[in-house]
């Protein structure tokens, strides 16, 4: 690891201190000013040349200048001739702005990877985007990392006695609950049909699969204001369900997420620390954090060594 540094901006900053310690480097020094009339400078304080970087940044609220930060100190990078460099960006901000579902929409998933590529990114490492597909609108290595092996080690060490059903809250993530279903054993998984109605707002319509008497484990990519999963986790209920867990790659947890959560049935939200949680949202009982610290200093370890991204999912699998 002697020619990687690891710089992390204003967003990701305990994050890349966390993988800087199970690389056993340090990070690297690295300045961000915001001027009085919005203007970013990024600059880096040590030299970058030659050698391998590593861009630690969630493009978390506020996502506009958060990206901004990134694209910023891409260019600076690219013109202090590093040889590589590598976005790190576990939550994906704009992703959800995947396809166009109305007229006259954009795909601003789609002007982010450009943005990222025309700045100067050689690779982007990420973790579970909102829409796999996203990884196509790149035209350079994409590493999509999944927070699955992570639930699965943490629910497997709770020891449930009772059965388990994994719940998908919508069609489009039958598939990660399908995959978090594999991990841990004898249970199997249910789906919620619902409709959105308008941004940030879904009704749950029908439930497909049975949770009746069960221990259910509600499995999403985001939680923004909480609104739709609160819907979800009382149809549950009605339909039999003993207890509702929560897990989510993203606890984006926006407007009146954390009232929703503390008054809502719900035994436990999990979500990783992709997204840095303010004092307030760290003082919510029933939202429990997991690293992914140590899953990304592996897969950084593994991307200088030349080895596969895909092995590191056996470390979890115990």
């Amino acid at each position: 690891m002697k020619d990687t540094i690891v710089f992390a901006l204003t967003s990701s900053l305990e994050l890349a201190d966390e993988i800087c310690q199970h690389l056993h480097i340090e990070r690297g020094a690295i300045k961000v000013n915001h001027f009085a009339d919005g203007e970013i400078l990024v600059e880096p304080e040590i030299s970058v040349r030659g050698r391998d970087v590593f861009l630690i940044q969630s493009t978390s609220d506020p996502v506009s200048e958060t990206y901004m930060e990134v694209l910023i100190a891409l260019d600076a990078f690219k013109r202090a001739s590093a040889r590589e460099v590598t976005v790190v960006m576990p939550y994906f901000g704009y992703a959800r702005q995947d396809r166009k579902a109305r007229a006259r929409q954009p795909i601003t998933a789609k002007l982010m990877a450009d943005l990222l590529q025309a700045a100067g990114a050689d690779r982007i490492v990420t973790l579970d985007l909102h829409a796999p597909q996203i990884q196509g609108f790149f035209d350079i290595p994409i590493d999509d990392l999944s927070a699955t092996s992570l639930f699965g080690q943490y629910y497997r060490a709770k020891n449930f006695q009772e059965e388990v059903v994994v719940v998908s809250p919508d069609h489009g993530g039958a598939s990660r609950a399908r995959r978090l279903s594999d991990v841990i054993p004898n249970s199997t998984i249910a789906i919620i049909d619902k409709r959105r109605t308008q941004p940030n707002v879904a009704e749950a319509i029908n439930l497909i699969g049975d949770v009746e008497g069960k221990i259910a484990i509600v499995v999403d990519d985001i939680i923004d204001t909480g609104g739709s999963l609160l819907g979800g986790i009382n149809m549950l209920y009605a339909k039999g369900a003993t207890k509702v867990y929560c897990a989510c790659s993203h606890g984006v947890l926006s407007r009146n997420a954390l009232d929703n959560i503390e008054n809502s049935q719900i035994e436990e939200l999990v979500v990783t620390n992709s997204i840095e949680m303010s004092d307030e949202k760290k003082k919510c009982k029933k939202i429990k954090q997991i690293s992914i610290g140590y899953m990304l200093a592996k897969t950084i370890e593994a991307i200088q060594d030349h080895k596969p991204v895909s092995d590191i999912w056996k470390i979890f699998n115990d």
